[in-house]
Parts: structure tokens; sequence; C-alpha cells
């Protein structure tokens, strides 16, 4: 590469745009310095400018030094561009923004000083004599300065910023990459819902990747790559699930200012933690509460307890809600068979549970024009009416009247004096009655609506200036009573339901039809109110046998476990993970074959013992058995007659095997052998043919000789 400069005959105008070092930046200035120096005046150095203008021209060899240093760097660069090819301005203050705090301010740093340089400058000074006098100011070498005006030569004064600040040290020589495989290894087996730690993970990973030959990394830098390229919440979904990740997103803030009372409510079953001691039985359980309340204010509006979650028990609360609040415009509720059952959501569409089924009974929500919401089962987020229970029945479950009997939340949480007395149905009704009273007049509520007042307040003032659908005695009694569609008698249009039958005079005209009755769940000797499916009145029909029981709660709790459907399940993302679980565990398994056991290698010489010449040949056990020696020495024999026998042009290894455990059985029976057999054997041993066959008769068993 060249260090002669160029170009060697420069105007005032060229020498200002090229922001030389040591040189001004404006032809005015430029002028000035060649008038002060002289440069006129100096033969051969400067000559008229030919072309258009005139001007003159003034010869390289009068710049300073530094100024033509910079102009051979400058030359050289533009010969070898490609080698050191200069940051474009929006990438270096694209590069600038990703910096900390600490890199940014000491590029502020030394743009403070060059400024004062550049200004020093302007003033009249050179710039030597400007960067001797800023290097005093800031305490900074002269030669740390020209370093900072290198690094921002060429640059405009406005870019200059991002070009001061300290490399990242991305361009630095780095330890070994991290390898893919092995990565991948690492998060396959971390990435699983039985949520193993890393380092288990780490250790299995490594199992393989000595097996396989794959590089191992460091741990640590396996664990800042995790964490710097899968995100936080990818790696819940991966080891938590689907349902904890739905945590991981904002949740939403629903507005309720612009409702009014009675406009929408919610409902849910809540199991208390307390013993309840029931009339007719004997042993001691828990009582659950359905629970309506207004999405508006808050308040609890009705109520039923029962033993289990059931349609009959929603299905009186609602009853009480009509007939004294009047008809809600919409319901907010789970997916629960109590909730979302024929009798009161029939022909209801996305009711999750049931198929839209054609002639399906009509359900008394949408009978009254209730428009149904179903919130998401588990998520207290979808219904506020789990806050409140948190609220009400911390103050009833605890509630000293109750201590004793209170249960605990689970099975980690039981009081000590768990299971010590159960309370009466009536006096925990009383308790609660009080309770929820309570929870509706308690002040400073901090909801949108409430502004530090109660439930009981804000409803009240809605309630009275709201258009209210009040129920009428026809609706009311709809509400009380249970819908059924059922196939009336073919014969004579009798109706048979829960064992008791039911027939009037009229009733052969529906005979083999289907029909809606609808009738007193607390007394089915009351009768029937007959109805077409479209709900047309047909008319009553008495009952005509009395039936076994006189409540239908029994029967319900029956017929609601008939059917069952299981939710569909939730599809498995397979983020960040290269393989399956399966194929990840046969892959352990492949590293772990063949493992040696205690590290142990095979000998590869083996000596025989010495036989001392006094030692007994047989042994104590063959003088005392004369059948086994007679069997050594028939084995003896047999093998000097196979010796004896011609041998082919080839040696057979399975008959040198042979040969060599039956020396070894006489060696460790403690017959004498002759020298050349323990020659051959001392050397036979020591191949690596009578290594591999051993290991494969000792695996294999003495039937696979």
């Amino acid at each position: 590469m060249t260090t002669a400069p160029a170009q060697t005959w420069w105007t005032a105008a060229e020498i200002a745009e090229a922001r030389l070092p040591d040189m001004p930046t404006t032809k005015r200035r430029v002028n000035d310095l060649a008038r002060r120096h002289g440069w006129a005046s100096q033969p051969g150095k400067v000559r008229r400018r030919k072309g258009r203008g005139g001007g003159l021209e003034y010869h390289v060899s009068l710049f300073p030094t530094r100024a033509k240093v910079a102009l051979s760097k400058m030359h050289g660069m533009h010969d070898a561009a490609q080698e050191a090819p200069k940051r474009s301005r929006d990438q270096a203050w694209a590069e600038f923004d990703k910096l900390k705090a600490k890199a940014k301010a000491t590029a502020e740093t030394r743009l403070t000083a060059l400024r004062e340089v550049d200004a020093l400058e302007r003033a009249g000074m050179t710039r030597t004599e400007a960067v001797r006098a800023v290097a005093r100011q800031t305490g900074k070498s002269e030669k740390t300065l020209w370093n900072w005006l290198a690094l921002v030569e060429g640059i405009a004064p406005e870019d200059w910023l991002p070009y001061l600040a300290p490399a990242s040290g991305k361009g630095r020589k780095t330890q070994t990459p991290l390898d893919d495989a092995f990565l991948d290894l690492v998060k396959t087996y971390f990435l699983t819902k039985s949520q193993p730690p890393l380092t288990a993970a780490y250790d299995w990973a490594e199992e393989v990747a000595q097996k396989e030959g794959i590089p191992v990394a460091p741990l640590w830098k396996v664990r800042r790559t995790i964490a710097e390229t899968v995100p936080e919440h990818v790696q819940v979904y991966l080891r938590k699930g689907a349902h904890a990740l739905s945590r991981y997103f904002p949740h939403q803030t629903r507005d309720k200012t612009y409702m009014h009372a009675m406009e929408a409510v919610q409902t849910d079953y809540h199991k208390f933690d307390v013993f309840i001691q029931f009339p007719d039985r004997e042993k001691p359980g828990r009582i659950q509460i359905i629970a309506i309340s207004d999405i508006y204010s808050g308040k609890f509006l009705a109520y039923r307890l029962s033993e289990t979650a059931n349609g009959h028990t929603v299905q009186l609360a609602f009853g009480d809600l009509v007939r004294r609040y009047g008809i809600p415009l919409h319901c907010l509720m789970d997916n629960g068979h109590e909730f979302v059952n024929k009798v009161m959501t029939g022909q209801t569409e996305h009711r999750k549970r049931f198929k839209l089924v054609q002639g399906e009974v009509l359900g008394l929500f949408p009978l009254l024009g209730i428009e149904l919401h179903f919130a998401t089962p588990g998520w207290g987020q979808a219904k506020p009416i789990e806050r409140a229970f948190r609220d009400l029945c911390d103050r009833v479950a605890k509630n000293p009247a109750f201590v004793g009997a209170y249960t605990g939340r689970n099975t980690v949480e039981k009081p000590e004096n768990h299971g010590a007395r159960a309370i009466p149905l009536e006096d925990f009704r009383a308790v609660l009655e009080r309770e929820i009273a309570a929870h509706n007049a308690r002040r400073g509520r901090r909801s949108e609506v409430a502004n530090q007042r109660s439930f009981d307040e804000v409803f009240n003032e809605s309630y009275a200036a709201s258009p209210i659908t009040k129920a009428t005695e026809e609706q009311q009694r709809l509400w009380l009573m249970r819908a059924e569609g059922v196939r009336a008698d073919r014969k004579n249009g009798e109706v048979s339901i829960y064992g008791s039958r039911y027939w009037a005079e009229w009733m052969w005209q529906i005979a083999g039809k289907d029909v809606t009755v609808r009738f007193d769940p607390d007394d089915l000797h009351a009768g029937l109110l007959v109805y077409q499916m479209d709900g047309t009145f047909l008319g009553e029909a008495p009952v005509k046998r009395a039936g076994g029981f006189l409540s239908v709660a029994d029967a319900k709790e029956h017929n609601r476990d008939k059917k069952a459907f299981k939710r569909l399940t939730r599809e498995q993302a397979r983020i960040e993970k290269k393989m399956t679980d399966a194929a990840a565990s046969k892959r352990l398994a492949a590293a772990r074959e063949d493992a040696p056991g205690d590290g142990l290698p095979d000998a590869g010489v083996i000596r025989l013992p010495k036989i001392h010449p006094a030692a007994p040949k047989g042994g104590r056990r063959r003088a005392e058995v004369p059948e086994e020696e007679e069997r050594l020495t028939a084995r003896v024999t047999k093998l000097e007659q196979r010796r004896a026998s011609p041998k082919p042009d080839e040696r057979d290894p399975e008959e040198d095997f042979a040969r060599a455990l039956e020396l070894e059985q006489m060696q460790d029976d403690g017959q004498p052998m002759t020298p050349e057999q323990a020659d051959w054997l001392a050397q036979y041993q020591t191949t690596s043919e009578y290594r591999s066959r051993l290991r494969m008769h000792r695996a294999l068993g003495k039937n696979n000789e």
C-alpha cells in the first residue's frame, strides 16, 4: 500500500472540506493560515488554479506533518477500502443506542474535550496548540486527545458522539463458541413439564455428548446462553404449561362505570372450610354456597346452601333473585354442569358442554331473554365474585363462633384443633346471614363506582334510577319449577317422571309427543304443568300414583353423573425443543450402554501361579470324591486326543477358545498342565480375540459357547 498522498495540489476549499489534522475546516481560515505562514511567497509550492473561477492551489508539502500523514493514511484506506470499511452514520448511532449508560457517559466526556479543541481552533489557535491546551485543562495526555480526534476524522461534528464511544468488545477474541448440538441437548432435558434443575439437565446432556463426541461447554456458559436466548415466557410455557403462561400476559382492566344495577349478575359455587353437622346425617361434612352478586355494585343478591354443587340449587337461587330484584339482562358463569345444564341453558349456543339439538327444551335463561357469558374456569380474574368469596369466606370460616370446626384451606394448613367439633346447620346459616349483610354494608370500597361507599349504597342508588325488568307471577313460577323434555305415553298421553305418573283426561291429545313439564322440585305430589316444546301452556296433570320420595334432589344427583365430557387438551408447542422426550430418553439410555462398572480394564498379561512340588495333586476334595478325578482324567485324555488329531490348515477360533476354557478349568481345579499347555494359554489370553470372546461368553452364558 502506497504512503504518498493521492492529491498533491489543493485549493483552500478542498483543504477545508478534507478536515485534516492541524488544518482549519473553513475556506476563510485556510486562506488566513496561508497568509500567516507565507505560503504564496514560497516558489514552486503555489500556483494558479486552471479552469473556471481561478484561485490558488497549494502544494501538499506546505501542510503540517500530521495533515500529510493523515492524507497518506486516507490514500491508503482509499486503496484498501474493503480492508477497514467505515461505519455508516445510521449504523454508528444504532450501535451507540445499545450501549450501557457508562459507555455513553464516556463518549460524552470525550465529545466535550473535542468540542473545546474545536472552539480553540476557531479562536485562531493551531490544532496542536489547542490539543496541548485542552490536555492541560482535562488532565488527559495529548496522545489520548489525538487518538480521539482520529476516531472522528472525516465525520461531521454533529455525529461525533457515537464514534467516540469506547469499543464494546464484540470484535475482541472470544472463547470457543457454545456448540448448538450440546445446547439443544441441555434445553431438551431442561424444558420439560417435570421441571428438572438445570444442573441435572446439564449432567444428562454431558453423558450423551461424551458418548456421541459432541463438544461440552461449561455450565455457566450454558446457563447464560439459555437465559439470553430463551425468553422467560417460553421457559414458563414449556416447564409449567399454558395455564401458567397466561399469567404472564397483562390482565385486562374492565370498566363498570357505564353499567347499572341488575344489568349483569355473576354466579359461582364455593365450599366452606367448616365442618357442618347435618340434621339427617351422623357424620359431619362441608357445605357449599351458590351465590349470585351484582357485577356493577358487587353486592350479594341471593344465595342457597347445599351439600353438593347441582343445578337444582342453582335454579332455586335464581328463583330468589328473580322474585326479589327482577330479571337481569346478562349473567356471567363458568361452564360447570351445575350451571350449564339443559334445564337452565337449553337451546343456548356455545354452552361448551352439550351439542345444540333440534327440538331441545328451551332453557330458563333464553326463555326470559338473559344473555349468558361463560368465564374461564379456575381463572379468578374472569369472575370478580371469586375475589368477593375470598373476602367473605375468611370472615365466615374463621369466625369466632366456628373455632374448632375450621378445616383449613388444604391438608397442609390444618389447624391444631382440626375436627374438634361440628357446627349445626342452622347455626351456620345464621352466622352466614349476618356476615353477608355485613359484607354488603361495609363502607370504604375502592372500586371505580364505589368511591369509598358500601355495596348496598352503590346498588340502591343505581337500582332506584335504572330500568329494571320485574318478573310476573308466571315467570317467578317458571324459575321455581323444574323443566324437563319428556315423551308422553303413546296410548293415553300419560307422563312419567322420577318414578311418579301424571295423567288427565285431556292428555290423549299429546300421546306419543314430546312435551315440557314443570313441577315443584320439593313436592312432586303437587302435579305437573304441561307445555308444548315451544312454551305454549297445555294444562295441568295431577299425580296418578305416589312415588317413593318427596324431593327431586337425590334423583338429580344421580342424573348429573350420567354423562361427562372430557375437555379438549391444549396443543403443546415444541418451542426450542428439537426432539421429543422419548427420543431424548433413548439417547440418554444409549449413552449409558456398555459403561464400565468400576473402570477396571482387562488384564493384558496373566501370570500362572507356581505349584509347589509338595502340594497334593488332586486336592482334598478330589481325594474325597474319586468320581471327580475320573471326570478330570477323562477331560485331559479328550484334550490330548484332540491335540493329537490332524489339524486343518486354518486355525479355528472357536476351537481355540474352547481349548482355553478347558485349560482354565483344569487350572481352577488344581490339575497339572504341561509346559506347552501353560505357554499356549498364557499367550492366547493376551490376544484381543480371547478378550472379546470371553465378554461374549460371560454375557450369553455357557449354552452359547
